[in-house]
């Protein structure tokens, strides 16, 4: 029998590159991108998990959101919805979840940060000291 890990991430933790700082909004993106970019970075650089490296990734997401509330936008502006707008919103809206858990910008990839924080044994009674 083998055993895969398909599907099971890895934590996600602190990285020793960790930006420090957050990073000026990327002049090229669209008004809901940039409000995202802004939104985000806080939290990111808070938590030192992005590097230099992963600007592009967290740019892409940033693009993802921008794009489905551009299209949520145009959509409300008709009578009836476009059905083409909807599958293709349906798509950045998948795309941006799943940017966002490589991220911990989900719930779920917050508890696996949360999960890789050293335990405070200092009221359990077993702990060796």
């Amino acid at each position: 029998m083998s055993v895969h890990s398909r599907g099971v991430k890895p934590p996600v933790s602190p990285d020793s590159e960790a930006l420090a700082k957050a990073t000026p909004v990327p002049k090229h993106l669209a008004p809901h991108a940039k409000a995202e970019w802004r939104r985000i970075m806080p939290q990111l650089i808070s938590r030192r998990i992005i590097t230099k490296a992963d600007l592009a990734g967290v740019e892409s997401y940033c693009v993802a959101v921008g794009a489905s509330k551009l299209i949520a936008e145009t959509m409300t502006k008709g009578d009836l919805p476009d059905l083409r707008l909807g599958g293709l919103q349906i798509r950045y809206m998948q795309t941006a979840r799943q940017l966002a858990a490589e991220y911990g910008l989900t719930p779920t990839s917050r508890a696996r940060i949360g999960s890789a924080a050293p335990e405070d044994d200092s009221d359990n009674p077993l702990a060796v000291k």
